[in-house]
């Protein structure tokens, strides 16, 4: 299973998302890290993501290529992230058929109605628990088809 992390600016959120993935995880997800930028990406590479790649292409490329995108808000928001999500990758990320897990956290002028303010400890520990868990047990079932 294969499970983009898109972060930018200075990769903390994301690499604190790899961690986690990893810690719960370990090898049987591969992570992803989509940077912005290369600092973000470097970042991420840090926190143990399996490989990364940096800038619009990458990240436009390779969405369409995974199971799972994770990320904040921000990037399903052309210029957000002071600008760092252009257009094409907000409109590639937001398109692609992969699950999308986004926490609501955001510098935009823009606010999530009924979501509750919780630090990002307990937003990434509630976003690996209750929604990539069940995702990757679901992927991870064996087949029926599959029997002879």
């Amino acid at each position: 299973m294969k499970v983009a992390v898109v972060d930018g600016q200075g990769g903390g959120i994301g690499s604190t998302i790899i961690r986690k993935i990893k810690d719960h995880f370990g090898e049987s997800v591969e992570v992803i890290a989509l940077g912005t930028n290369a600092i973000a990406t470097a970042q991420m590479l840090k926190a143990r993501a399996n490989r990364g790649a940096s800038g619009e292409n990458a990240i436009v490329h390779t969405v369409t290529r995974v199971d799972v995108v994770i990320g904040t808000l921000g990037i399903l928001l052309a210029h957000a992230m002071m600008g760092e999500v252009t257009p094409r990758m907000a409109a590639a990320i937001s398109g692609s058929v992969a699950i999308k897990l986004i926490l609501p956290l955001s510098q935009e002028n823009v606010t999530v109605v009924g979501v509750s303010d919780e630090p990002l400890p307990h937003l990434v520990e509630k976003l690996i628990l209750d929604h990539l868990r069940p995702i990757v047990a679901a992927r991870n079932q064996p087949n029926d088809n599959s029997k002879g």
